[in-house]
C-alpha cells in the first residue's frame, strides 16, 4: 500500500450529510448502487438519494436520473436532474449486502426502487455477469388508483474515462430484451493502468425486458421530455460521434399502469461488457463469464431469464447471512459486514486464464492502483476464506506463477504486486522487479505462506502449496533467517513509513513458519514439518521476552513506552498454530481498552489514526463478547457518525472519525475474520459452497 502514490487529487471526500431519515438507525458512509468490479461501481455519497449525482468510487460523476410520474406529476427519486423537478420524499433506506432497497413517498403513491448485484461468492458465473437489477415497486397508499411511469436515463461518462472522448450509440434487440448501449468512439482496449482511472473500453447497457409498453430513447435530455407530457422522442441521436458534454443520454420509460393497494413491479438490467478485462504477463483474458466466447446478448438473455429466481436468492442470502453474523458476533458486526460485502468483492475483477482457469484480481484502489497487491489479498483473504476459499487460490495463483519465473522475479523473498490495474505484466511498486528499494520482503513472504496454508485448511487439500513447493521453501528460509527481529523495512502498513524491529510483523513472520511447517505436514514432507515447527515455536518464545513491556507488548522491540495492535496474532488463533500463550492475547486485549478513542483504537503509540480491518482482527483476538464489543462497538458508531461521505474507508481517524486516505477498497473484506473465527459457522457456509 502506497503512501507516496496516495492520490490525493481525487475529487471526491466531503459531502455534506442530509438530516438522517427517521426510519433509519444506521447510515452507509456512502451508499453501492452498482459495485460490480473497480472500473463498473457506482455510488450514492448521501444520506438521500436526489441529493447528489451519482458517482464512481473515486468521485468522478457518473449520473443516473430517475424520476416518477403520478396521475401526470413528474418526481425526482434519483440524482438532481432535471432541477426544476421536485424530489420525492425519501422514507427509507435500507442496505443488504446484495441489495440497496429506496422507499419514497408522494402523490398518493409508496414508491419501491431496489439496486440488487448478485454477488454470490459460491457461483463463479452469475457472480462474474456484469448485470445489476433495478426495480421499481408502486402501491397505493390513499385506497385509489392512480397512472404509474418510471424513467431511467444515463450519461455517457460511465463509458468514458475522461473528458472530451468521442462516444457512440447503438440500439440491438436480444430474445428477450431491448438493448441501448454506449461507448467510446476509440477502443483502447486494456490502453492504460492507473489509479483514477475508469474503463474506456467495452460498453454500457441498458436492457429493457420485451413489452410493448416500455419506451426506450437515445436523445437529448430525454428526462425533461418525461417530466413535461410522460413521454420521450420517437426517433433515436444516434449520428455520432459525440463529445461527452454534448451527448444524448439513454433513457428507458416503464409503464407500471394503473395501481392501487396491490403492489406493482417492473424492472431493467444495466451491464458494462468489455471483451478483454486483465492483461496478464502480456496476455489478454476475458472475463471469466466469457471463457467460452458467450455473446453479449446469450448473457445478457440468461440475466434477464433468471431475474426473479436471483433476486429471490439474494433475499434470502442477505437475511440468512445478516442473521448468522448477528448471532454469532452481534448486530453492530453484523453491520459492518454488511456495509463491507459488496465493496471488497468489487474491488476484484474475475477473469479466466487460456483454459478457463479462473484468477481474481484486486485493484489498490485509491493508492497506487496496482494490481495483485499481496498485502491487499491478505487483509481482504477473510471474506473468501469464508464463503469460496477456491476465490482466493485464484488471487494467489497467478502472483505464485511469476514469483516461480526465474527470468523474472530474482528475489528471495515474495513480490509485493503483479504490476498496475489492469496490467499484471510484472511488479511496481518501489523500483519494480529490479531492484530491492521499498520492497517488503518480511511482510509478503509472511502474507504467502499463511494464505496458501489458509487454503489449504478451507479446501481441505494442498495442491496448491505442492505445485509451488520450491517457491514456498525458499520464503521460509528466508524467514527463518530475517523474521524474528525484521530490520528496516516496510509492512502492510507502510503510510507509517519503515520500522525496524517491528513486534507485529515479527508476529507474522512467525505464524508464517507455523503455516509452511503445517503445509509441509500436509504434503509429506516430514523432515521439514519437524524442523520448521520446532523454530517456529521457539521463535515465538524468544518473542515474548523482546516484546512485553509490563501491561503490554512493545510497537518495536527496542522502543519501550511503545504499543501497537498485534492484529498478526489472529491466525494463531484461527488455524490452530498455538504458539503464543493465551495469556498474550488477554494482556494485549486488556490493554488496548484502556486506549480507546471515540471512534475506534489507534493502529499504535504514534497517531491517532486506525485501519478498519485491522480493528475487526485485533477484536476477534478476544475470547469474550463483552472485549469484543468494546472494541467493535466505536467502529459501529464511526460507520454511522463519519462525516467522509465516500465508500468505506480503511484508514480514518479515531478521534475525529474523518477519512485519513483510501476509500472503496479490498481490505474490508478482512472485517469477516469473526466470522472465519466462529469455526462452525464457517463450516456451515463453505459446506453450502461446496454443494454448488
Amino acid at each position: 500500500m502506497s503512501f507516496s502514490a496516495l492520490r490525493r487529487c481525487v475529487a471526491v471526500a466531503m459531502v455534506a450529510s442530509t438530516p438522517l431519515l427517521a426510519q433509519q438507525t444506521e447510515r452507509p458512509p456512502a451508499t453501492p448502487l452498482i459495485a460490480h468490479d473497480p472500473y463498473f461501481s457506482i455510488w450514492s455519497n448521501t444520506d438521500a438519494l436526489t441529493g447528489s449525482p451519482t458517482r464512481h468510487w473515486t468521485g468522478h460523476p457518473e449520473p443516473l436520473a430517475g424520476l416518477v410520474r403520478v396521475d401526470g406529476k413528474a418526481f425526482r427519486v434519483m440524482g438532481q436532474e432535471p432541477r426544476g423537478v421536485p424530489a420525492m420524499q425519501q422514507t427509507s433506506m435500507k442496505l443488504t449486502p446484495t441489495h440497496t432497497r429506496y422507499t419514497f413517498s408522494g402523490g398518493g403513491v409508496e414508491m419501491d426502487l431496489t439496486f440488487f448485484t448478485p454477488a454470490f461468492l459460491d457461483d463463479m458465473d452469475v457472480l462474474s455477469r456484469p448485470v445489476t437489477y433495478l426495480t421499481w415497486t408502486a402501491r397505493a397508499t390513499d385506497g385509489a388508483q392512480h397512472e404509474v411511469e418510471v424513467l431511467l436515463a444515463a450519461g455517457s461518462q460511465i463509458a468514458t474515462s475522461m473528458e472530451g472522448q468521442p462516444v457512440v450509440f447503438s440500439r440491438h434487440q436480444t430474445a428477450a430484451t431491448t438493448v441501448l448501449s454506449v461507448g467510446t468512439r476509440d477502443q483502447g482496449v486494456l490502453n492504460r493502468s492507473g489509479d483514477d482511472l475508469r474503463i474506456d473500453w467495452g460498453y454500457f447497457n441498458i436492457a429493457i425486458p420485451d413489452d410493448e409498453a416500455s419506451k426506450s430513447s437515445i436523445s437529448q435530455h430525454p428526462e425533461r421530455a418525461f417530466a413535461q407530457n410522460g413521454a420521450l422522442p420517437v426517433a433515436d441521436d444516434m449520428d455520432g460521434p459525440y463529445a461527452t458534454k454534448s451527448a444524448p443520454e439513454m433513457a428507458a420509460m416503464l409503464p407500471l399502469g394503473q395501481v392501487g393497494e396491490q403492489p406493482v413491479s417492473r424492472h431493467l438490467l444495466v451491464s458494462y461488457t468489455e471483451g478483454y478485462a486483465i492483461q496478464l504477463l502480456g496476455q489478454n483474458l476475458r472475463p471469466y463469464w466469457q471463457r467460452n466466447n458467450k455473446p453479449v446478448a446469450t448473457m445478457q438473455d440468461e440475466a434477464e431469464h433468471d431475474y426473479a429466481a436471483l433476486d429471490a436468492r439474494g433475499a434470502a442470502f442477505d437475511r440468512k447471512l445478516v442473521e448468522d453474523l448477528t448471532r454469532s458476533a452481534g448486530e453492530h458486526y453484523a453491520w459492518i459486514c454488511t456495509l463491507a460485502y459488496r465493496q471488497a468483492i468489487a474491488a476484484h475483477k474475475l477473469v479466466a486464464d487460456a483454459n478457463g482457469t479462473p484468477m481474481l484480481f484486486a485493484k489498490e484502489n485509491f493508492s497506487n492502483g496496482d494490481i495483485s497487491t499481496v498485502d491487499v489479498m491478505y487483509p481482504s483473504a477473510p471474506l473468501f476464506l469464508f464463503f469460496n476459499p477456491k476465490l482466493l487460490e485464484a488471487q494467489v495463483l497467478p502472483v505464485l506463477q511469476y514469483a516461480s519465473m526465474a527470468n523474472r522475479w530474482h528475489f528471495p523473498f515474495a513480490p509485493h504486486d503483479l504490476g498496475q490495474y489492469p496490467l499484471a505484466n510484472g511488479q511496481d511498486y518501489g523500483g519494480g522487479e529490479k531492484t530491492e528499494e521499498n520492497q517488503m520482503p518480511v511482510e509478503e513472504s509472511g502474507n504467502l505462506l499463511i494464505l496458501v496454508d489458509a487454503i489449504a485448511r478451507t479446501e481441505g487439500n494442498a495442491a496448491l502449496a505442492e505445485r509451488f513447493w520450491p517457491q514456498l521453501t525458499q520464503w521460509a528460509e528466508y524467514l527463518k533467517k530475517n523474521g524474528l527481529d525484521p530490520e528496516n523495512q516496510l509492512s502492510t502498513d507502510d503510510f507509517a513509513g519503515h520500522l525496524a524491529h517491528n513486534a507485529n510483523l515479527s508476529i507474522k513472520a512467525i505464524d508464517a513458519l507455523a503455516a509452511y511447517a503445517d503445509l509441509a505436514k500436509l504434503t509429506h514432507h516430514d523432515a521439514e514439518a519437524k524442523k520448521y515447527d520446532g523454530v517456529a515455536k521457539d521463535m515465538a518464545a524468544k518473542w515474548i521476552g523482546m516484546a512485553q513491556e509490563g501491561d503490554h507488548y512493545k510497537l518495536a522491540f527496542d522502543s519501550p513506552g511503545t504499543w501497537s495492535q498485534k492484529y498478526n496474532l489472529v491466525w494463531d488463533k484461527v488455524l490452530d498454530y498455538n504458539l503464543f500463550p493465551k495469556k498474550v492475547r488477554d494482556t494485549e486485549i486488556a490493554y488496548y481498552q484502556t486506549k480507546l478513542n471515540l471512534y475506534g483504537l489507534p493502529l499504535d503509540s504514534r497517531k491517532d489514526y486506525t485501519k478498519l480491518d485491522w480493528e475487526i482482527w485485533t477484536a476477534t483476538l478476544a475470547d469474550n463478547a463483552a472485549a469484543f464489543n468494546a472494541l467493535v462497538d466505536p467502529v459501529y458508531k464511526w460507520t454511522n457518525e463519519t462525516e467522509s461521505r465516500v465508500p468505506l474507508t480503511d484508514w480514518y481517524d479515531t478521534e475525529t472519525g474523518r477519512q485519513v486516505g483510501f476509500q472503496a477498497r479490498s481490505v474490508v473484506g478482512g472485517v469477516f475474520i469473526k466470522a472465519l473465527a466462529d469455526r462452525p459457522l464457517a463450516e456451515k457456509w463453505r459446506a453450502a459452497s461446496m454443494k454448488k
